[in-house]
């Protein structure tokens, strides 16, 4: 004797098995084409990091190193980890262990890294995100999630107003990673909790030239 569960899968299993399944179009009307002149990008963005309480500091390429090094001494970082393809000349200014992460390295030695390092692939003004795609100088997603202090290097040539567009910069075979200030969520007393996904110090470096 069938239970009720059987005898509603096996009418839904009916039912789908005699409907025609035309091919599903996903509309991609989406807005585009907006834009917005620097200066306007940088504060709106900016302002979207200070919401979600990141640490921002805008700067010219020349000085990437100088606030990388700045900041990380600041923090007390002594042992940072950093993708196979970041900019070595970033770390000029940082004179803590850097450790090159690679995919045999485990979660727990990356939970012994005080921060990481990375570069990102685009961001968007409107929504103050950033993304990375796991490009050589942004790294695997472990490295990003597992550390308490993600400093991210953003080129603001890479900032677009809107999602639409910033989207359009991604490949969408590439794993990407959406961030939007530190990891946080709220407890059931609607309680603000920072570090529960992710790294609770988000500090983006914004260079404004490059």
């Amino acid at each position: 004797m069938s239970s009720a569960r059987d005898t509603v899968l096996g009418r839904i299993r009916d039912a789908l098995a005699l409907a025609p399944t035309p091919p599903v179009v996903a509309p991609r009307d989406y807005r585009t084409g907006r834009a917005l002149p620097d200066d306007e990008r940088l504060a709106l963005f900016t302002d979207r990091l200070l919401d979600y309480k990141a640490r921002v500091h805008p700067c010219t390429a020349d000085r990437t190193a100088e606030i990388i090094g700045e900041v990380l001494r600041e923090l007390g970082a002594r042992r940072i980890g950093v993708p196979a393809g970041l900019d070595a000349r970033w770390l000029a200014g940082y004179e803590g262990e850097v450790r090159q992460d690679h995919a045999d390295v485990p979660p727990d030695r990356l939970d012994a890294l005080d921060a990481v390092v990375t570069a990102s692939a685009a961001g968007c003004a409107e929504t103050g995100t950033i993304f990375l795609d796991g490009s050589p100088d942004q790294g695997r997603r472990a490295l990003t999630l597992v550390p308490d202090l993600h400093v991210c290097v953003v080129d603001l040539s890479t900032v677009e107003a809107g999602v639409p567009e910033a989207v359009a910069r991604l490949a969408p075979e590439r794993p990407t990673t959406l961030i939007s200030g530190p990891s946080a969520t709220s407890d059931i007393e609607l309680e603000r909790v920072e570090g529960v996904h992710g790294p609770r110090t988000l500090v983006v470096v914004i260079r404004t030239d490059a």
